[in-house]
């Protein structure tokens, strides 16, 4: 399959101080790697005791109304734990960042709705969520193992 051509050069608003154009430019990559890894580390951390019992949650998502449990709680454990660390080094990033998203649906739900925390609850997943979508769009950039090997899904 052929590459794809590039995209379209990016209209942007003119800075009021133009000079900080040089400074922007080059630190544009480093700034969308550093959320792409503080981004998969968060989710490693929530992931770390849950990747050590991966049918520890099962009690918690059989409440939530996924069944069979054991296997939505090893699911779990595996998109926090090994999905964060996909994303934080950049590798599958796409896939591993959609996963990152339908569980942070389920959570902006749980917090909001089932434990009626309205928006209080629901703010952090929420912002989680936009987050790990902006990687599902965007993927990994120049700073990635999917840009070591040339390839991205």
């Amino acid at each position: 399959m052929p590459d794809l051509p590039p995209p379209a050069p990016e209209v942007r608003p003119r800075l009021l101080i133009p000079a900080l154009g040089c400074l922007y430019r080059p630190l544009s990559a480093l700034a969308e790697t550093l959320l792409r890894v503080v981004a998969g580390g968060a989710l490693v951390t929530h992931g770390w005791g849950k990747i050590q019992d991966p049918f520890g949650a099962a009690g918690m998502v059989a409440e939530l109304g996924f069944h069979p449990a054991n296997l939505w709680s090893l699911l779990l454990s595996l998109t926090e734990f090994v999905g964060g660390l996909c994303i934080a080094l950049g590798l599958l990033t796409r896939p591993a960042a959609l996963a990152a998203s339908f569980l942070l649906c389920v959570t902006t739900y749980f917090h909001g709705v089932v434990q009626a925390e309205g928006w209080a609850g629901a703010e952090k997943s929420v912002i989680w969520l936009a987050v790990r979508l902006f990687f599902v769009i965007r993927g990994s950039n120049r700073h990635s193992v999917d840009a070591l090997i040339g390839r991205q899904v």
